[in-house]
């Protein structure tokens, strides 16, 4: 069956649609190949609480999970592993073709360190390390998270040539300086005399959480409800094209090197005013990543057009720059609730 077609003009629009999700369901059921034939899926992401959500809700694992306990596997995050890493291999497997077919752009499937690790440098570089040994699979990515104890773990792991997606963006200014750990990554690369080719990485702005946690601070009638997450990843996609330019960048590029795409994530709509596909459609650019949880597709199906919304400016994007006199009020309480409540995730 062909792709639906306005999937398809999503994805010709420089947009690689990702799915926010991953089970042995999913994969053995046949769906999963299902939506990269006709859905235009070209990669996907998962985190331990998908995975735990997985586990627990089906007795496809059961077998597995016998076999590991005569194994004498008991502890409890080996075993999470040794379940989660083969659902990771068997997507990786599924969108192999999708990898080779963009030349190592696309087509990656991203697993991510345990939250418990957080605000420890040493050891999310350690683990996002062995993760990426045990899989061994050129279409991974490792996800860190964008906190401060994140940022020199970003700078390392692209060192050591590890493809990383940072997760947890609420930000601007965050962005800017996961952006620089990854470029500070290359250099050292690049000065070690080690290649560049190969090494992929995105960055990843939570959307629907930024409005809900800002909209429950404003006015009813306020014309910023639902309109912050948005300017924040317009300003964002600004800063993306900026850092990834000019001649330091292009040196760079001239030694195999490929930019930090920017990833949109929690694309679902939480409010049942907005469109359930505004985080999708209104941010449609060149280059982009945008993550969807498993029913955001199809609505997009019925989607009679799809044009490239990124560059439009809003009346939202001077504080969500931080240029407004309201911003300091707005945006860093959001950030501060998230990134908090992320670490206990």
């Amino acid at each position: 069956m062909r792709p639906n077609e306005n999937l398809a003009r999503l994805h010709e629009a420089g947009v690689s649609i990702w799915l926010d999700t991953l089970s042995r369901q999913l994969l053995e059921s046949g769906e999963f190949s299902e939506l990269i034939r006709e859905c235009s899926v070209t990669g996907a992401t998962s985190n331990p609480t998908i995975f735990a959500k997985a586990i627990t809700g089906s007795d496809l694992y059961a077998v597995q999970l016998r076999l590991l306990d005569r194994q004498g596997v008991h502890d409890t995050r080996e075993l999470f592993f040794a379940l989660a890493l083969d659902d990771v291999r068997a997507a990786a497997l599924e969108l192999r073709p999708a990898y080779d077919a963009s030349d190592g752009r696309d087509g990656f499937i991203s697993f991510e360190c345990t939250p418990d690790l957080a605000d420890d440098t040493e050891a999310t570089i350690a683990q996002a390390t062995d993760l990426w040994e045990r899989l061994d699979l050129p279409n991974v990515m490792i996800k860190v998270p964008a906190t401060r104890a994140g940022l020199p773990a970003i700078e390392e792991l692209t060192r050591r040539g590890i493809n990383v997606n940072v997760t947890l963006l609420f930000a601007v200014d965050r962005y800017e300086q996961v952006a620089d750990s990854y470029l500070r990554g290359l250099r050292a690369r690049a000065e070690a005399g080690d290649p560049l080719s190969g090494i992929a990485s995105a960055a990843s702005f939570f959307l629907s959480r930024i409005d809900t946690k800002v909209d429950a601070q404003l006015v009813e009638d306020s014309p910023l409800r639902g309109q912050v997450a948005i300017a924040s990843a317009r300003v964002a996609y600004q800063r993306y094209l900026a850092r990834f330019s000019g001649e330091e960048w292009e040196r760079l590029v001239d030694l195999g090197a490929r930019p930090q795409r920017p990833l949109w994530a929690s694309t679902g709509t939480k409010n049942s005013a907005y469109s359930d596909v505004r985080y999708v459609a209104e941010l449609i650019g060149p280059g982009v990543i945008n993550t969807m949880p498993e029913p955001t597709p199809v609505p997009l199906v019925r989607t009679s057009t799809v044009e490239r919304r990124i560059a439009v400016a809003t009346s939202a994007s001077a504080i969500a720059s931080g240029s407004a006199p309201s911003a300091g009020f707005i945006c860093p309480s959001a950030v501060r609730a998230y990134r908090a409540g992320a670490r206990r995730r």
